[in-house]
Protein backbone atom coordinates (compact mmCIF):
# COMPACT_ATOMS: atom_id res chain seq x y z
CA UNK A 1 0.00 0.00 0.00
CA UNK A 2 1.19 3.45 -0.71
CA UNK A 3 1.39 6.06 2.01
CA UNK A 4 1.33 8.42 -1.00
CA UNK A 5 -2.58 10.44 -1.18
CA UNK A 6 -4.66 8.80 -3.94
CA UNK A 7 -4.41 11.83 -6.22
CA UNK A 8 -0.87 12.31 -6.19
CA UNK A 9 -0.12 8.47 -6.79
CA UNK A 10 -2.76 8.21 -9.82
CA UNK A 11 -0.94 11.12 -11.19
CA UNK A 12 2.99 10.13 -10.61
CA UNK A 13 1.33 6.78 -12.18
CA UNK A 14 -0.29 8.44 -15.39
CA UNK A 15 3.23 9.97 -15.64
CA UNK A 16 4.90 6.99 -15.84
CA UNK A 17 2.91 4.47 -18.86
CA UNK A 18 3.74 0.55 -18.57
CA UNK A 19 5.83 0.44 -21.33
CA UNK A 20 8.05 3.33 -21.01
CA UNK A 21 9.80 4.92 -17.84
CA UNK A 22 7.98 8.50 -18.58
CA UNK A 23 5.73 9.76 -21.27
CA UNK A 24 7.81 11.44 -24.72
CA UNK A 25 4.44 14.20 -23.91
CA UNK A 26 5.56 14.31 -20.65
CA UNK A 27 9.19 14.65 -21.65
CA UNK A 28 8.07 17.82 -24.00
CA UNK A 29 6.72 19.54 -21.66
CA UNK A 30 9.73 18.90 -18.95
CA UNK A 31 11.76 20.29 -21.21
CA UNK A 32 10.17 23.14 -22.49
CA UNK A 33 9.37 24.33 -19.05
CA UNK A 34 13.62 23.89 -18.17
CA UNK A 35 14.37 25.36 -21.20
CA UNK A 36 12.13 28.55 -20.51
CA UNK A 37 13.84 29.36 -16.88
CA UNK A 38 17.34 28.87 -17.87
CA UNK A 39 16.83 31.08 -20.63
CA UNK A 40 15.45 33.65 -18.25
CA UNK A 41 17.96 32.99 -15.72
CA UNK A 42 20.57 33.82 -18.18
CA UNK A 43 19.26 36.80 -20.00
CA UNK A 44 18.50 38.52 -16.76
CA UNK A 45 21.21 37.29 -15.25
CA UNK A 46 23.78 38.99 -17.63
CA UNK A 47 21.25 42.35 -17.88
CA UNK A 48 21.77 42.85 -14.38
CA UNK A 49 25.29 42.18 -14.09
CA UNK A 50 26.19 45.00 -17.20
CA UNK A 51 24.14 47.29 -15.08
CA UNK A 52 25.97 46.62 -12.01
CA UNK A 53 29.57 46.39 -13.62
CA UNK A 54 28.86 49.58 -15.66
CA UNK A 55 28.09 51.36 -12.51
CA UNK A 56 31.06 50.57 -10.71
CA UNK A 57 33.37 51.04 -14.14
CA UNK A 58 31.93 54.87 -14.24
CA UNK A 59 31.73 55.09 -10.53
CA UNK A 60 35.43 54.26 -10.43
CA UNK A 61 36.37 56.42 -13.18
CA UNK A 62 33.95 59.35 -13.19
CA UNK A 63 33.18 61.76 -10.02
CA UNK A 64 29.73 61.04 -8.36
CA UNK A 65 29.38 64.97 -9.42
CA UNK A 66 30.18 67.22 -11.59
CA UNK A 67 30.55 71.07 -10.16
CA UNK A 68 30.99 73.95 -13.15
CA UNK A 69 30.01 77.38 -13.61
CA UNK A 70 27.69 78.68 -16.04
CA UNK A 71 28.68 80.07 -19.14
CA UNK A 72 32.50 80.30 -18.18
CA UNK A 73 35.41 78.66 -16.35
CA UNK A 74 35.69 78.52 -13.14
CA UNK A 75 38.07 80.66 -11.51
CA UNK A 76 39.05 81.11 -7.56
CA UNK A 77 37.99 77.61 -7.60
CA UNK A 78 39.97 76.82 -4.26
CA UNK A 79 37.38 78.98 -2.90
CA UNK A 80 34.88 76.96 -4.59
CA UNK A 81 36.69 73.91 -4.10
CA UNK A 82 36.56 74.52 0.00
CA UNK A 83 32.36 75.26 -0.05
CA UNK A 84 32.21 72.59 -1.89
CA UNK A 85 34.34 69.91 1.16
CA UNK A 86 32.52 71.16 3.89
CA UNK A 87 29.32 69.92 2.86
CA UNK A 88 29.09 66.73 5.37
CA UNK A 89 28.07 64.29 2.19
CA UNK A 90 31.40 64.99 0.21
CA UNK A 91 34.27 62.45 0.55
CA UNK A 92 36.91 64.50 -2.14
CA UNK A 93 36.61 67.26 -4.24
CA UNK A 94 39.58 67.81 -7.03
CA UNK A 95 39.69 70.49 -10.33
CA UNK A 96 39.42 69.31 -14.06
CA UNK A 97 40.05 70.31 -17.30
CA UNK A 98 38.40 68.44 -20.12
CA UNK A 99 38.31 69.31 -23.31
CA UNK A 100 38.75 67.01 -27.33
CA UNK A 101 42.24 67.10 -28.40
CA UNK A 102 44.41 66.00 -31.65
CA UNK A 103 46.63 63.31 -31.35
CA UNK A 104 49.52 62.77 -33.51
CA UNK A 105 52.22 59.76 -33.28
CA UNK A 106 55.65 59.86 -34.32
CA UNK A 107 55.97 57.62 -37.06
CA UNK A 108 59.03 55.59 -38.03
CA UNK A 109 60.64 52.96 -40.55
CA UNK A 110 58.74 50.05 -38.26
CA UNK A 111 55.35 51.97 -37.31
CA UNK A 112 53.29 54.46 -39.49
CA UNK A 113 51.92 58.10 -38.21
CA UNK A 114 48.86 57.88 -36.95
CA UNK A 115 46.08 60.53 -35.72
CA UNK A 116 43.11 59.97 -33.32
CA UNK A 117 40.93 62.74 -31.47
CA UNK A 118 40.31 61.98 -27.98
CA UNK A 119 39.09 63.68 -24.44
CA UNK A 120 42.27 64.82 -22.80
CA UNK A 121 41.53 65.06 -18.76
CA UNK A 122 43.92 67.21 -16.97
CA UNK A 123 43.89 66.83 -12.49
CA UNK A 124 44.94 67.61 -10.45
CA UNK A 125 47.73 64.30 -9.40
CA UNK A 126 47.50 64.81 -5.84
CA UNK A 127 43.71 65.28 -5.45
CA UNK A 128 42.43 62.65 -7.96
CA UNK A 129 43.28 59.53 -6.20
CA UNK A 130 40.14 61.18 -4.01
CA UNK A 131 37.52 61.18 -6.95
CA UNK A 132 38.55 58.11 -9.21
CA UNK A 133 40.70 54.88 -9.17
CA UNK A 134 42.53 56.05 -11.92
CA UNK A 135 45.77 56.35 -10.37
CA UNK A 136 45.32 52.24 -9.05
CA UNK A 137 44.56 51.48 -12.74
CA UNK A 138 47.94 52.05 -13.98
CA UNK A 139 49.04 48.79 -15.94
CA UNK A 140 52.66 47.26 -14.49
CA UNK A 141 55.68 49.08 -16.26
CA UNK A 142 54.16 52.39 -16.32
CA UNK A 143 53.46 54.98 -13.55
CA UNK A 144 50.88 57.90 -12.69
CA UNK A 145 53.51 60.28 -13.39
CA UNK A 146 51.94 63.79 -15.20
CA UNK A 147 54.86 65.88 -13.95
CA UNK A 148 56.28 67.89 -17.24
CA UNK A 149 54.97 66.95 -19.92
CA UNK A 150 53.58 63.36 -18.93
CA UNK A 151 50.52 61.40 -20.01
CA UNK A 152 48.59 58.27 -19.26
CA UNK A 153 46.31 56.52 -21.51
CA UNK A 154 43.55 53.95 -22.18
CA UNK A 155 44.82 50.31 -23.09
CA UNK A 156 42.79 50.26 -25.58
CA UNK A 157 43.86 53.84 -27.22
CA UNK A 158 47.14 52.87 -27.01
CA UNK A 159 46.99 49.62 -28.56
CA UNK A 160 45.09 51.54 -31.79
CA UNK A 161 47.63 53.64 -31.58
CA UNK A 162 50.35 50.74 -31.41
CA UNK A 163 51.56 53.26 -28.10
CA UNK A 164 53.88 52.06 -25.35
CA UNK A 165 55.13 53.64 -21.93
CA UNK A 166 58.28 55.78 -23.31
CA UNK A 167 56.65 57.01 -26.30
CA UNK A 168 56.38 61.03 -27.68
CA UNK A 169 53.02 61.94 -29.10
CA UNK A 170 52.16 65.39 -30.54
CA UNK A 171 48.70 66.79 -28.84
CA UNK A 172 47.12 70.01 -30.64
CA UNK A 173 44.54 71.63 -28.93
CA UNK A 174 42.20 74.27 -29.62
CA UNK A 175 45.26 76.63 -29.24
CA UNK A 176 47.06 75.64 -31.61
CA UNK A 177 43.98 75.41 -34.21
CA UNK A 178 43.69 78.96 -32.76
CA UNK A 179 47.29 80.40 -33.96
CA UNK A 180 47.13 78.14 -37.86
CA UNK A 181 43.07 80.20 -38.70
CA UNK A 182 45.02 83.08 -37.14
CA UNK A 183 47.84 82.68 -39.69
CA UNK A 184 45.99 81.54 -42.30
CA UNK A 185 43.58 85.40 -42.19
CA UNK A 186 46.87 87.13 -41.84
CA UNK A 187 48.41 85.05 -44.87
CA UNK A 188 51.31 84.15 -42.86
CA UNK A 189 53.51 81.39 -43.52
CA UNK A 190 53.82 80.71 -40.01
CA UNK A 191 54.59 76.46 -38.58
CA UNK A 192 52.76 76.04 -35.86
CA UNK A 193 54.27 73.21 -33.82
CA UNK A 194 52.32 71.47 -31.35
CA UNK A 195 53.43 70.28 -27.59
CA UNK A 196 55.33 67.00 -27.54
CA UNK A 197 54.17 64.63 -24.48
CA UNK A 198 55.88 61.60 -23.20
CA UNK A 199 53.37 57.89 -22.49
CA UNK A 200 54.57 57.27 -18.79
CA UNK A 201 51.59 55.02 -18.19
CA UNK A 202 48.95 53.18 -19.91
CA UNK A 203 45.54 52.44 -17.72
CA UNK A 204 42.48 49.79 -18.02
CA UNK A 205 39.22 50.83 -16.37
CA UNK A 206 37.57 47.61 -17.43
CA UNK A 207 35.23 49.70 -19.39
CA UNK A 208 35.86 50.18 -23.47
CA UNK A 209 34.27 53.42 -23.90
CA UNK A 210 37.22 55.33 -21.33
CA UNK A 211 40.54 52.82 -22.12
CA UNK A 212 39.82 54.31 -25.99
CA UNK A 213 38.51 57.60 -25.60
CA UNK A 214 40.37 59.60 -23.05
CA UNK A 215 43.93 60.69 -22.22
CA UNK A 216 44.83 61.87 -18.64
CA UNK A 217 47.53 64.84 -18.65
CA UNK A 218 48.25 67.25 -15.30
CA UNK A 219 45.96 70.18 -14.78
CA UNK A 220 48.74 72.71 -15.34
CA UNK A 221 49.51 71.43 -18.93
CA UNK A 222 45.87 71.14 -19.94
CA UNK A 223 45.37 74.31 -18.34
CA UNK A 224 48.18 75.78 -20.73
CA UNK A 225 46.66 73.43 -24.02
CA UNK A 226 43.12 75.47 -22.98
CA UNK A 227 44.54 78.83 -22.57
CA UNK A 228 42.63 79.05 -19.26
CA UNK A 229 45.68 80.80 -16.81
CA UNK A 230 44.53 79.80 -13.26
CA UNK A 231 41.09 78.57 -14.47
CA UNK A 232 39.66 75.42 -14.81
CA UNK A 233 36.78 73.79 -16.00
CA UNK A 234 34.89 72.27 -13.51
CA UNK A 235 35.26 70.17 -9.69
CA UNK A 236 34.92 66.67 -9.36
CA UNK A 237 33.10 65.68 -6.71
CA UNK A 238 33.22 61.68 -4.72
CA UNK A 239 30.19 61.32 -2.41
CA UNK A 240 30.29 58.78 1.01
CA UNK A 241 27.14 57.56 -0.82
CA UNK A 242 26.35 58.05 -4.68
CA UNK A 243 22.93 57.26 -3.81
CA UNK A 244 22.41 60.74 -2.17
CA UNK A 245 23.95 62.38 -5.64
CA UNK A 246 20.31 64.38 -6.43
CA UNK A 247 20.15 65.73 -2.45
CA UNK A 248 23.54 66.68 -2.08
CA UNK A 249 23.19 68.34 -5.48
CA UNK A 250 20.66 70.49 -4.70
CA UNK A 251 22.80 71.55 -1.17
CA UNK A 252 25.54 72.15 -3.28
CA UNK A 253 24.00 74.52 -5.85
CA UNK A 254 22.26 75.98 -2.87
CA UNK A 255 25.74 76.65 -1.03
CA UNK A 256 27.82 77.97 -3.64
CA UNK A 257 25.08 80.51 -5.25
CA UNK A 258 24.27 81.77 -1.92
CA UNK A 259 28.30 81.94 -0.82
CA UNK A 260 30.47 82.83 -3.66
CA UNK A 261 29.46 86.39 -5.04
CA UNK A 262 30.62 85.58 -8.53
CA UNK A 263 28.98 83.52 -11.27
CA UNK A 264 26.13 81.17 -11.28
CA UNK A 265 26.92 77.75 -10.34
CA UNK A 266 25.50 74.16 -11.62
CA UNK A 267 25.78 70.49 -10.37
CA UNK A 268 24.99 67.70 -12.39
CA UNK A 269 25.02 63.80 -11.28
CA UNK A 270 26.53 60.82 -12.33
CA UNK A 271 23.27 59.48 -13.31
CA UNK A 272 21.95 62.04 -15.48
CA UNK A 273 25.54 62.46 -17.32
CA UNK A 274 25.01 58.48 -18.12
CA UNK A 275 21.19 58.53 -18.10
CA UNK A 276 21.23 57.26 -21.78
CA UNK A 277 23.22 53.98 -21.55
CA UNK A 278 21.86 53.43 -17.50
CA UNK A 279 17.94 54.10 -18.97
CA UNK A 280 18.86 51.77 -22.19
CA UNK A 281 20.00 48.94 -19.93
CA UNK A 282 17.33 49.17 -17.49
CA UNK A 283 14.47 49.10 -20.77
CA UNK A 284 16.36 46.03 -22.37
CA UNK A 285 16.51 43.94 -19.12
CA UNK A 286 12.35 44.34 -18.80
CA UNK A 287 11.78 43.98 -22.53
CA UNK A 288 14.09 40.90 -22.75
CA UNK A 289 12.27 39.36 -19.63
CA UNK A 290 8.65 40.17 -21.23
CA UNK A 291 9.44 38.64 -24.55
CA UNK A 292 11.58 35.51 -22.91
CA UNK A 293 8.62 34.97 -21.08
CA UNK A 294 6.89 33.66 -23.65
CA UNK A 295 9.20 30.47 -23.73
CA UNK A 296 7.46 29.09 -20.56
CA UNK A 297 3.90 30.60 -21.91
CA UNK A 298 4.55 28.23 -24.87
CA UNK A 299 5.77 25.24 -22.26
CA UNK A 300 2.36 26.07 -20.25
CA UNK A 301 0.37 25.46 -23.78
CA UNK A 302 2.44 22.29 -23.91
CA UNK A 303 1.52 21.00 -20.28
CA UNK A 304 -1.94 22.56 -21.51
CA UNK A 305 -2.36 20.10 -24.61
CA UNK A 306 -0.86 16.98 -22.68
CA UNK A 307 -3.11 17.26 -20.13
CA UNK A 308 -6.45 17.35 -22.63
CA UNK A 309 -4.81 14.04 -24.21
CA UNK A 310 -4.51 12.60 -20.35
CA UNK A 311 -7.98 13.37 -19.55
CA UNK A 312 -9.24 11.74 -23.05
CA UNK A 313 -7.15 8.58 -22.26
CA UNK A 314 -8.31 8.23 -19.02
CA UNK A 315 -12.03 8.95 -19.56
CA UNK A 316 -12.75 5.34 -18.52
CA UNK A 317 -10.18 5.02 -15.15
CA UNK A 318 -11.93 8.75 -13.95
CA UNK A 319 -16.04 7.12 -14.79
CA UNK A 320 -14.59 4.45 -12.40
CA UNK A 321 -13.06 6.45 -9.63
CA UNK A 322 -16.48 8.51 -9.84
CA UNK A 323 -18.42 5.41 -9.62
CA UNK A 324 -16.32 4.70 -6.28
CA UNK A 325 -17.26 7.88 -4.64
CA UNK A 326 -13.99 10.13 -6.02
CA UNK A 327 -15.41 14.15 -5.56
CA UNK A 328 -14.55 16.70 -8.32
CA UNK A 329 -12.48 17.61 -6.06
CA UNK A 330 -10.44 14.66 -6.12
CA UNK A 331 -10.41 13.88 -9.76
CA UNK A 332 -9.42 17.76 -10.44
CA UNK A 333 -6.39 17.09 -8.02
CA UNK A 334 -4.91 14.31 -9.73
CA UNK A 335 -4.47 16.34 -13.13
CA UNK A 336 -3.42 19.33 -11.11
CA UNK A 337 -0.88 17.06 -9.04
CA UNK A 338 0.31 16.15 -12.54
CA UNK A 339 1.33 20.04 -13.85
CA UNK A 340 2.78 20.54 -10.50
CA UNK A 341 5.55 17.79 -10.90
CA UNK A 342 5.89 18.91 -14.39
CA UNK A 343 6.22 22.30 -12.85
CA UNK A 344 8.70 21.53 -10.00
CA UNK A 345 10.90 19.38 -12.00
CA UNK A 346 10.98 21.88 -14.96
CA UNK A 347 11.59 24.91 -12.77
CA UNK A 348 14.17 22.68 -10.91
CA UNK A 349 16.38 21.45 -14.42
CA UNK A 350 15.84 24.81 -16.00
CA UNK A 351 17.27 26.59 -12.63
CA UNK A 352 19.97 24.36 -12.71
CA UNK A 353 21.02 24.86 -16.09
CA UNK A 354 20.35 28.35 -16.00
CA UNK A 355 22.70 28.57 -12.76
CA UNK A 356 25.48 26.46 -14.84
CA UNK A 357 25.72 28.16 -17.98
CA UNK A 358 25.73 31.72 -15.61
CA UNK A 359 29.22 30.32 -14.10
CA UNK A 360 30.71 28.93 -17.23
CA UNK A 361 29.72 31.97 -19.74
CA UNK A 362 33.10 33.01 -20.26
CA UNK A 363 34.69 29.81 -20.59
CA UNK A 364 31.89 29.03 -23.02
CA UNK A 365 32.52 32.37 -25.05
CA UNK A 366 36.60 31.53 -25.20
CA UNK A 367 35.93 28.11 -26.31
CA UNK A 368 33.76 30.00 -29.44
CA UNK A 369 35.92 32.44 -29.96
CA UNK A 370 39.14 29.89 -30.26
CA UNK A 371 36.80 27.45 -32.19
CA UNK A 372 35.27 29.64 -34.83
CA UNK A 373 36.98 33.25 -34.32
CA UNK A 374 33.58 34.88 -33.71
CA UNK A 375 33.50 37.13 -30.96
CA UNK A 376 29.95 36.69 -29.56
CA UNK A 377 30.41 40.31 -27.09
CA UNK A 378 32.80 42.38 -28.71
CA UNK A 379 34.52 44.64 -25.91
CA UNK A 380 34.12 47.62 -28.80
CA UNK A 381 30.47 47.24 -28.85
CA UNK A 382 29.29 46.20 -25.06
CA UNK A 383 32.43 47.50 -23.08
CA UNK A 384 33.58 44.71 -21.52
CA UNK A 385 36.50 42.73 -21.88
CA UNK A 386 34.39 39.70 -20.11
CA UNK A 387 30.42 39.56 -20.04
CA UNK A 388 29.41 40.49 -16.63
CA UNK A 389 26.30 38.36 -14.84
CA UNK A 390 25.03 39.51 -11.25
CA UNK A 391 22.41 36.67 -10.09
CA UNK A 392 20.07 38.41 -7.35
CA UNK A 393 17.51 36.35 -5.38
CA UNK A 394 14.40 38.88 -6.22
CA UNK A 395 15.27 37.54 -9.61
CA UNK A 396 15.58 34.13 -9.39
CA UNK A 397 12.20 33.90 -6.81
CA UNK A 398 9.90 35.77 -9.83
CA UNK A 399 11.65 33.28 -12.28
CA UNK A 400 10.87 30.32 -10.69
CA UNK A 401 7.72 30.79 -9.00
CA UNK A 402 6.07 32.80 -11.87
CA UNK A 403 6.87 29.70 -13.88
CA UNK A 404 5.68 27.62 -11.39
CA UNK A 405 2.45 29.73 -11.17
CA UNK A 406 2.25 29.64 -15.29
CA UNK A 407 2.07 25.58 -15.35
CA UNK A 408 -0.52 24.73 -12.61
CA UNK A 409 -2.75 27.24 -14.97
CA UNK A 410 -1.53 25.38 -18.07
CA UNK A 411 -3.12 22.36 -16.31
CA UNK A 412 -6.10 24.29 -14.93
CA UNK A 413 -8.74 23.71 -17.84
CA UNK A 414 -7.94 19.95 -18.23
CA UNK A 415 -8.52 19.31 -14.60
CA UNK A 416 -11.90 21.54 -14.29
CA UNK A 417 -12.86 19.41 -17.61
CA UNK A 418 -12.10 16.27 -15.80
CA UNK A 419 -13.71 16.83 -12.53
CA UNK A 420 -17.24 17.57 -14.30
CA UNK A 421 -17.07 13.93 -16.11
CA UNK A 422 -20.14 12.05 -14.73
CA UNK A 423 -19.16 8.23 -14.41
CA UNK A 424 -22.36 7.51 -16.39
CA UNK A 425 -20.89 9.54 -19.62
CA UNK A 426 -17.38 8.08 -18.84
CA UNK A 427 -18.84 4.85 -18.55
CA UNK A 428 -21.49 4.96 -21.77
CA UNK A 429 -19.36 3.55 -24.04
CA UNK A 430 -16.83 0.95 -22.22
Amino acid sequence: MSRLPFELFLALRYLRPKRTFVSVITLISILGVALGVAVLIIVISVMSGFDHDLRDKILGFSSHLTVTEADSAMNHYPQVAAVVAANKNVRGVSPFVLGPVLVETQGDTNRPQLFDTPMLRGVDPLTEGKVSKLPEEIQPGGTFDLSGRGIVVGVDFANNLHLQVGDQVSIYSPREIKKMKAAQEHKQDVAILPDDYEVRGIFDTGYYEYNARVIVTSLENAQNLYDLNDSIHGLFVMLNDPNQADTVKKQLEQALNYKMNEGTFYAQTWMVQNSGILRAIIVEKNVMFYLLFFIVLVAALCILSAQITFVIQKTREIGMLKALGATKLQISGIFLAQSAIIGVIGVASGYGLGMLAVAYRNEFLHFMRAATGWELFPASVYGFGELPALITPSDLAIICISSFIICILGGLLPAWRAGRLKPVEALRYE
